[in-house]
């Protein structure tokens, strides 16, 4: 499998430490990605990054080790719209997992029902991690997928910058189902909670038909940890609509620029943003377990 076009990405610390605080019963981490093994599942020679693998086995360590119960497995794009690894995975422990794939306009409405049966339960939208198409929202044809994935009550999950959309909240007004944002909208780094995009995104929060997930600080902080510039998009997002936030580990960590950080002190950050330990538990517990059907 050749990576000239497609460099290889760091491993994640394969020694995560347990956070300095205890994560309530049935917390759920709403972002990981499985990837590989590639000798079973190969890649898809358009993806733009090459991870190591990151298996099933190691993940569930990682949340044994900071006391995660569920977890939400979410398609990377290293694999376009082949769900086999993250359905294989889903598979395993019908109970506490789920899923949110990818999927094409074509995709058999039987096979739509067959991962529903496997613990799918939204679809996702990347206009960052991709060769063509990036930066676009093809609002015709989400509309018309989210028509098709609505009878499930599936969501639609976008991996977009929040900033390039300062209209945001007027382009999903009247979506078909709700929608999910990683990275905390995913600004870029260097901007404030004034910018347009933002403000779009915690209008369309407080509208009740947007999640937004606290994952992956480091993809838009320009700093390191604990990543102080990222602090007050999670207050304002927790200000805004505490009963839509939910978080997530975002492991792997694929594409990390910058070292390597360790999951716990990646976990921790939670309890510097939502420092309530009932909200804390609404964000980790409850939010999940609605958006996800737990």
């Amino acid at each position: 499998m050749s990576t000239d076009h497609a460099p290889y990405c760091a491993a994640p610390d394969p020694t995560p430490r347990a956070p300095h605080f205890t994560l309530p019963p049935l917390s759920c981490d709403t972002h990981a990605h499985i990837c590989g093994p590639a000798s079973r599942f190969p890649y898809s020679g358009a993806r733009i990054y090459t991870p190591p693998d990151a298996l099933l086995p190691a993940y569930r360590q990682l949340l044994g080790t900071l006391g995660v119960e569920r977890a939400v497995l979410v398609q990377p794009s290293i694999y376009g719209s082949d769900n086999a690894a993250l359905l294989d995975a889903l598979a395993t422990d019908p109970q506490r997992l789920r899923g949110v794939a990818v999927i094409d306009a074509d995709t058999p409405q039987a096979e739509l029902e067959r991962m529903h049966g496997l613990g799918v339960r939204g679809v996702r939208c990347n206009i960052v991690d991709v060769k063509e198409g990036k930066g676009r929202l093809p609002m015709d044809a989400l509309r018309a997928l989210a028509q098709r994935i609505a009878p499930l009550g599936w969501h639609l999950e976008f991996l977009m910058h929040v900033d390039e959309f300062p209209d945001l909240d007027v382009l999903l007004a009247d979506f078909p189902v709700d929608v999910v944002l990683g990275h905390l909208g995913y600004m870029k780094a260097g901007q404030s909670v004034d910018a347009p995009g933002f403000r779009a995104l915690l209008r369309l929060l407080r509208g009740g038909r947007a999640w937004v997930k606290l994952t992956g600080p480091y993809r838009i902080s320009g700093g390191v940890l604990p990543y102080a510039d990222v602090t007050p998009f999670a207050q304002a997002l927790i200000n805004a609509a505490p009963e839509r936030i939910v978080w997530g580990t975002d492991w792997p960590h694929v594409m990390v620029k910058g070292g390597m950080p360790n999951d716990g002190d990646l976990c921790d950050l939670l309890a510097q943003w939502v420092s309530d330990p009932a909200l804390r538990e609404q964000v980790l517990v409850s939010n999940p377990a609605k958006l996800y059907g737990f």
